[in-house]
């Protein structure tokens, strides 16, 4: 089969491995289908499927409906995703429904309709797919089909548009009644094959995955179909351009420049991450003459609206504006974040009802720049990311519905009553509570690995996430590779970074800001050692030694705090320095003299960045073997020298002199940094923190 607009990704040989196993395939229809974000969304979207199972009391066989559940998402959906309730029980809830009012009350006795104990909890959705007849159902958010159920005479158009083929229900939100007049509609409309949802979505369905499958892909084309013949047939898209896009390469400067500064106002109440997207999609509508006004009309599909709030934020800003004064720029900014703020408000005091959760964060998720992009904030990367696809959706659903009709969004009454849905709230409670890093963006110099990699490692695992950075680009590669598969995409990003290069330094903090939003946490842990005596010293050695270690301290905090003033939310700087800024011995001029002055740099700096909230503290390590590039180039033997012993003898020695009789080791520095910054320890800055197993003689006191 051919399709333009939708991916037909079903593979015979693999369903055939399947046969016989209804879930598998039902899973495996679900795969295929989050796989194309132009059928649904992340997390939105609903399947399931019905079969004969043995009651296990009763050994009789029982119809069971297995359906994703709460939560869950299609294009990751395992087994463990589903929910598996017993058919008739499903259906005999209907006697004891009480009407609409008492809507919620009913998604408790989905409980008692449970066949799998193990089965994830049931979702709004269930008695939408459990009073349909159908053996294998989809329901889905595609785009093609939203701009039809969103437009003022999508009704017409969808009878039109099937032949009577496709039923339409009007706008409702989700639930038991919702599921009572899907029934009606095909009750009504015999032999139709989906329903459209009024400005929500499509379900349709088969006797088999595969007719369910197909039949989805069919009526979603045709959908695309039908927009894309009526694109610019009488006026231009989004009535033409009103402003043409900055080139690629000033987009991201401008966005890189504005980021931080858009971060500080959306983080007033909690740390927000960042995204960043200047697709093609986004660019022709926020350069459009109908910006103004479809943007504060806001979305149509309750999966859209959920995760971008009610409407965006349009900055009145040129893209081609001078954005190099921060003062004035917070400035001319702060009035639009207030009349946001005031705005949200008025809505949630207009449309609350006695019993409706306390107002959330009043700041926009959604700020577009007309000429540069889109930013979306939100608590964590992948959210954030969500969030921007999520409103990419209801710009391709805008532009279809303005293609073929006009444009309709859910009033705000009823948008609100779903935002603020008591189940929508008692979901976001079952969450798990943010770790001590969530919302925070960390840069670790030289964290490709060694102590820089188990410090990044420590503050990803704690919630951060993380900008891996190296001089060396094979490494670096292995770092995000490990990262990846540890932790996820959405948790790191890369920077090649040598920190005696001014541009490198920029360009690092330009990808934090255009992946995350800005930066929190600087670790300077880069480095490098030396061990000569004074007569075998070089002055290439001394100043390669204070260009890494000093000099890029310097640069690399100074580039951190232009970032963390256009935020204005605070930040730690951590200084990886050693017990040889304290401690003299031989053979270690270059080295210990520039470790004194990176103590010394951060005592400074703790004392000028105060009054910005921006901490500045130092850890001191000593004899960090493992996996550290500070045993190359001779070090390891310079050291051995000094001491009169061989290198395998090192770690021994090492141990041995301290007070505890401890090896030091990387994960050591790293929950040292983490105790720094990890909440408990926020009123302490210009402190030094060892961790050398104790050295008497590197008491800072």
């Amino acid at each position: 089969m051919k399709f333009k607009h939708v991916s037909y990704l079903w593979d015979d040989a693999k369903a055939a491995e399947l046969a016989g196993d209804e879930v598998a395939l039902l899973i495996y229809r679900s795969n295929l289908l989050g796989a194309d974000l132009r059928l649904t969304n992340y997390g939105g979207g609903n399947t399931s499927c019905k079969v004969m199972s043995p009651d296990p009391l009763t050994g009789k066989d029982v119809e069971v409906m297995w359906i994703k559940g709460s939560g869950g998402d299609l294009g990751t959906l395992k087994k463990s995703g589903l929910a598996a309730l017993y058919e008739d029980k499903l259906l005999s809830l209907k006697n004891i429904y009480r009407g609409i009012e008492h809507e919620d009350e009913m998604v408790g006795l989905f409980n008692h309709c449970i066949y799998d104990l193990d089965s994830k909890a049931p979702s709004i959705d269930t008695p939408l797919h459990g009073f349909l007849p159908f053996k294998h159902i989809d329901h889905l958010h595609p785009d093609a089909a939203i701009a039809i159920a969103a437009a003022k005479d999508g009704k017409r158009i969808t009878q039109e548009l099937f032949g009577g083929k496709i039923g339409w229900v009007e706008w409702q939100r989700p639930g038991f009644d919702l599921g009572l007049k899907l029934k009606q509609c095909l009750d009504d409309n015999p032999g139709i094959r989906g329903i459209m949802l009024g400005s929500h979505g499509l379900f349709t369905w088969g006797d088999t995955a595969y007719e369910s499958y197909v039949n989805t892909l069919e009526v979603i084309e045709k959908c695309a179909e039908y927009l894309e013949a009526n694109y610019g047939k009488t006026r231009p898209v989004f009535g033409g351009h009103k402003i043409q896009s900055l080139d690629e390469a000033g987009r991201k400067n401008q966005a890189a420049a504005i980021a931080p500064v858009l971060r500080g106002f959306c983080s007033s109440q909690r740390h927000m991450i960042g995204h960043f997207t200047d697709d093609a999609r986004v660019l022709e509508f926020i350069n459009s003459n109908d910006l103004d006004r479809l943007a504060p009309m806001g979305t149509s599909c309750p999966d859209h609206f959920l995760r971008t709030k009610i409407s965006p934020l349009v900055l009145e800003l040129k893209a081609d504006d001078d954005l190099s004064d921060t003062k004035a720029l917070k400035e001319k900014l702060a009035p639009a974040f207030e009349a946001y703020r005031k705005m949200y408000t008025e809505y949630y005091d207009k449309c609350k009802h006695p019993n409706s959760p306390a107002i959330r964060d009043t700041n926009p998720v959604i700020i577009l720049y007309p000429g540069v992009g889109l930013f979306s904030f939100s608590k964590d990367k992948q959210t954030a990311r969500v969030a921007a696809e999520f409103y990419t959706n209801a710009i391709n659903v805008m532009k279809g519905a303005e293609a073929i009709s006009e444009y309709t969004s859910l009033p705000r009454q009823e948008a609100f009553d779903i935002e603020y849905w008591l189940l929508e709230e008692a979901k976001l409670q079952r969450m798990p509570k943010p770790k001590a890093l969530s919302g925070r963006i960390a840069l670790v110099t030289g964290s490709a690995g060694g102590i820089g990699k188990a410090i990044s490692k420590k503050f990803a695992e704690e919630g951060a996430v993380v900008i891996l950075n190296d001089m060396n680009a094979e490494r670096l590669q292995g770092a995000g590779e490990e990262f990846k598969s540890k932790f996820g995409k959405d948790a790191y990003t890369t920077a090649l970074l040598d920190v005696t290069r001014a541009e490198q330094i920029k360009q690092a903090f330009e990808t934090a800001a255009l992946e995350f939003g800005g930066v929190d946490i600087v670790v300077n842990n880069a480095g490098l050692s030396i061990s000569k005596s004074i007569a075998d010293h070089t002055e290439k050695d001394w100043d390669l030694l204070y260009d890494v270690l000093v000099k890029g301290q310097f640069m690399v905090t100074q580039a951190a705090v232009a970032v963390m003033k256009k935020q204005d939310i605070g930040g730690d700087v951590i200084n990886i320095v050693s017990k040889n800024a304290l401690v003299s011995g031989p053979n270690n001029a270059g080295y210990g003299s520039a470790k004194a002055a990176q103590l010394h740099l951060s005592r400074l700096n703790a004392a000028e960045l105060g009054g910005d909230k921006i901490r500045v503290n130092a850890v001191n390590p000593d004899a960090v073997i493992s996996d550290s590039n500070i045993w190359a180039g001779g070090w390891a033997e310079g050291r051995a020298k000094a001491y009169g012993i061989t290198v395998e003898e090192l770690p021994a020695y090492y141990a041995k002199r301290t007070l505890l009789n401890e090896v030091i080791l990387p994960d050591d520095i790293a929950n040292a940094c983490f105790a720094l910054v990890g909440g408990l320890l926020n009123k302490s800055t210009g402190n030094v923190l060892n961790v050398d197993g104790g050295l008497a003689t590197a008491f800072v006191r």
